[in-house]
């Protein structure tokens, strides 16, 4: 026969599994450990595209804008084609973790038939360092809508490797779990084609 003290014993274990079993206090914890990571990647993965769409247009708006003040001036020379190429590259603040690369080519279609299009001078940076672009004799080509006898024109190229802010980080990624593909970098260019404003060629001296 059953002793009571045993009975009641049987009962408090069952009625202390039911209060564990039907207890929620934990549950959003829970819930917020099991969520949080996901929002977490969902953020980093909405700011990180955010800022390279971004980063995209500044780059579009440093071809944009050296070609534009390469252009209006009627002569140039190479220190004012590096302080107008820096001021290009400013533009892209506050994003600092790689430089842009770009390059200004003056072209010169000329009257022959058919046209010839000849590199008159050509200036670049890449890595921060200024030099030729293109050693002369050269010649290059242009879209042919563009590709119009006598006519002069100034090409400028802005290229930039995007880093993400994952791959830019000073740890290693493998202390984070990541793969390699994580930290790649994403090209970015624009090529720009403008004519001289104010006058019908723009001379380098020296170029």
């Amino acid at each position: 026969m059953m002793r009571a003290g045993a009975h009641l014993g049987i009962a408090g274990l069952w009625g202390k599994s039911v209060r564990f079993w039907s207890n929620r206090r934990g549950v959003a914890a829970v819930e917020f450990a099991l969520i949080a990571p996901i929002l977490l990647v969902m953020y980093f993965m909405t700011m990180e595209a955010s800022q390279a769409i971004e980063t995209s247009k500044k780059v579009s708006r440093v071809g944009s804008m050296v070609a534009d003040l390469v252009t209006q001036q009627p002569t140039i020379v190479k220190a004012d084609l590096d302080a107008i190429m820096k001021i290009g590259s400013v533009t892209l603040q506050p994003y600092n973790r790689s430089t842009p690369n770009i390059t200004i080519t003056a072209i010169q279609v000329t009257t022959d038939t058919p046209p010839k299009v000849n590199v008159v001078w050509s200036r670049k940076v890449v890595n921060g360092v200024y030099s030729i672009a293109t050693a002369l004799p050269a010649t290059t080509t242009v879209p042919t809508t563009l590709k119009v006898a006598g006519t002069f024109l100034i090409r400028v190229e802005s290229n930039l490797n995007y880093t993400p802010i994952i791959g830019w980080t000073t740890d290693s990624p493998q202390k984070l779990g990541m793969t390699p593909s994580l930290t790649t970098t994403i090209p970015m260019g624009e090529t720009y084609y403008l004519r001289p404003r104010r006058s019908a060629t723009i001379p380098c001296s020296d170029c």
